[in-house]
């Protein structure tokens, strides 16, 4: 029995639940969470922090018309929830809301949670990946000033259940191995930073290769310390799919939560049907991908996850569901409401968020770009979250000439406008790189993972210090 079930056993769900309804409630649902946690960081040459712990707690959740009431606690107790029914129930009631029907609520067919064997590791275990890290960091190096490894790890058990007769246990698995290396010359600072995880136990160290990782991200510092500065001006830009998806996932994944979309915050608001993009993009957002940082079974609602296709072909197909969304525009859940913790209410929240591969290879994109600049690795950036503008760092970029890579440049900058990126898309390659990450909403984080492949952008404007050698 894994530890969530024997935590649920003497709870009595049908009374709180129906009790938490009394004020007024038309749906209701508790949410309980046991996670175990650990991490650790080694920082130039000494293991710095060993945290870890237990996190265990409960949410209850009433939907009165349109509208949430939320409260939650860490005594998983009868007598606590029931307190907490009761308050939640007084709340509803004094808002005297009007009563409304539940439009729809529709869970879909449930899937089989098979838990598989997975591997925990040890506290040595952690220690000694890192060592092993740390071990391909080149030795006396002038340029390396400073250096952090870091493996987190997490096992969270939940069990989900509502007003509406759904039961659900779940286990999620998250592993995640980070490097960083600062290096220096003369008065240049140039970072590398590459995370690597997915939603697995301590077996992500048998598939992935951490002297490659580390040597690479040190390699690309070192590289663009004597690059020369980068151009500035309106240019053809290439994505590699090395980048991952972060210019999807930032500049135009939020617009496609439904609740941003219904509140009018979102570029997309009541634009299902139409053309958004250029016909060659086909974006998708599917939780039920294999080992992915952002894959789950069910949502944090009990809804099974399921592929959802946001924009086929350039026309915007549907928009990111939870249940309350869904029974305001009278749909079925995508199964993408998902939350941070027991703390906390789901919202609508992407998962792997990404662009389908097109046709050409990235070699022909090359060939067929004049000049321009070629984007391989991406760095953070800013992103208004209504309009979609957004200024990005790169990390590690290349000029164009001719069809060609010739020769490295720093301190890129792209700046442009999320949805008009997507109308300029007019190549796109027949490879797929992922990148992962934690996404803020709300005051969540949530772990999700964003991918593309080589995209072709017909016009950017790239930030920079440096003349466009084809102006001379």
């Amino acid at each position: 029995m894994i530890e969530i079930k024997r935590i649920i056993q003497p709870i009595d769900c049908d009374t709180i639940l129906n009790r938490s309804r009394s004020g007024g409630g038309i749906f209701s649902e508790l949410f309980f969470e046991n996670k175990v946690f650990n991490s650790v960081t080694l920082e130039d040459g000494k293991i710095e922090e060993v945290s870890g712990g237990i996190d265990k707690g409960v949410g209850l959740r009433v939907i009165s018309g349109d509208k949430t009431f939320y409260g939650y606690t860490n005594k998983v107790e009868n007598s606590s929830l029931l307190d907490l029914a009761k308050e939640i129930s007084s709340a509803v009631k004094s808002q005297k809301i009007s009563a409304k029907e539940l439009k729809k609520i529709d869970f879909k067919e449930e899937k089989d949670a098979d838990f598989k064997d997975f591997l925990k590791g040890t506290l040595d275990d952690r220690v000694e990946k890192l060592k092993l890290a740390e071990s391909f960091l080149p030795r006396g190096s002038n340029y390396l000033k400073h250096y952090k490894l870091v493996i987190s790890d997490s096992i969270q058990e939940v069990a989900i259940i509502n007003s509406e007769g759904k039961e659900i246990i779940d286990r999620r698995l998250n592993t995640i191995f980070i490097v960083q290396v600062v290096l220096a010359k003369d008065e240049i600072i140039q970072t590398g930073y590459e995370p690597i995880g997915g939603s697995e136990g301590f077996e992500l160290f048998e598939k992935i290769d951490l002297g490659k990782t580390v040597k690479s991200s040190f390699e690309r510092a070192k590289m663009m310390l004597d690059a020369p500065k980068a151009p500035a001006g309106s240019m053809p830009v290439v994505l590699s799919s090395e980048a991952g998806g972060t210019m999807i996932h930032e500049a135009v994944g939020h617009g496609f939560e439904a609740d941003y979309a219904q509140e009018g915050l979102s570029v997309y608001s009541g634009k299902k049907g139409e053309l958004i993009s250029s016909t060659l993009v086909t974006v998708a957002d599917d939780p039920t991908l294999t080992g992915k940082r952002g894959s789950y079974r069910f949502d944090d609602e009990g809804t099974a996850s399921s592929e959802t296709i946001l924009i086929e072909n350039g026309c915007l197909k549907n928009y990111l569901y939870d249940l309350l969304s869904a029974m305001k525009d009278g749909v079925v859940s995508t199964g993408n409401g998902r939350r941070e913790s027991y703390r906390f209410k789901p919202i609508p929240r992407m998962s792997n968020t990404y662009i389908k591969p097109g046709n050409h290879s990235p070699e022909e994109i090359l060939k067929e770009t004049e000049k321009g600049l070629f984007v391989k690795k991406m760095g953070g950036g800013q992103v208004n979250p209504v309009n979609g503008d957004f200024v990005f760092e790169v990390s590690e970029g290349y000029l164009i000439q001719n069809g060609k890579l010739v020769s490295p440049v720093r301190g890129a900058t792209l700046a442009g406008n999320g949805p008009k990126v997507l109308l300029d898309i007019d190549m796109v390659g027949n490879d797929l790189g992922f990148g992962i990450g934690t996404c803020g909403k709300g005051g969540q984080g949530v772990p999700v993972a964003d991918a593309q492949p080589t995209l072709r952008i017909k016009s950017l404007v790239v930030g920079g210090e440096g003349n466009p050698p084809w102006e001379k």
